[in-house]
């Protein structure tokens, strides 16, 4: 058995995206499993309870919760002091996972809720990115001046939303969170874990990934 940290991900999910920003943040070398979703490899299987990126394989545990991935990561080593963040940044992550992420999936996947309103829950989601706007209102962050670990847990979701479409999105009067998403979707960071890569296949060398 590896003896160093294996992350299984999949570039666009938005859970792995935030669990590869924490990583990169920490400087933690990991080797990067990219998944295959239509095609789960068994020896991934075999790692999560649940089947569902991301998972990180330790030496002693598996965590296969992103924002358990995350604080795992920031415990370890955390430069940019992401983890200090008031309460409100987890009830923030807390909304985001919960409501907000239904209402984002009932808009982007609207055909396969055919009993749910996609005009009503676009509306769900809207007023939760509204109070996200206020917050942002005269900050390039969340909290402030400087990142804490809800940007990094809460940008990717929010992309995953403008993304459904973006005409729409920017047409909004949302102006704090449009100048958040951009600047974040500009980074060098966003760069570095959007990097393409094969999906993994057993025998394959390993793929080091790292801050």
């Amino acid at each position: 058995m590896a003896h160093h940290p294996i992350l299984w991900t999949f570039r666009r999910c938005p859970y792995a995206m935030r669990a590869r920003l924490a990583l990169a943040s920490s400087g933690i070398k990991v080797e990067l499993r990219e998944v295959r979703l239509k095609d789960k490899p068994l020896a991934f299987l075999q790692t999560s309870a649940s089947g569902t990126v991301p998972a990180l394989r330790l030496p002693d545990q598996v965590l296969d919760e992103s924002l358990d991935i995350m604080i795992w990561a920031l415990e370890q080593n955390d430069p940019r002091r992401l983890l200090d963040m008031p309460q409100e940044g987890w009830d923030l992550i807390a909304e985001n996972d919960g409501p907000f992420k239904v209402a984002l999936d009932h808009t982007k996947y609207a055909t396969r809720y055919p009993d749910v309103d996609e005009t009503v829950e676009r509306r769900k989601a809207a007023s939760y990115l509204v109070s996200l706007d206020e917050r942002l209102a005269g900050q390039s962050w969340i909290f402030g001046n400087h990142p804490t670990l809800a940007d990094l847990a809460l940008l990717p979701f929010v992309r995953q939303f403008a993304h459904i479409d973006r005409e729409w999105f920017d047409a909004q009067e949302w102006p704090n969170l449009i100048a958040w998403l951009d600047r974040f979707l500009a980074s060098g960071a966003f760069m570095h874990i959007m990097n393409k890569y094969s999906p993994w296949a057993e025998g394959d060398a390993p793929l080091w990934f790292s801050g």
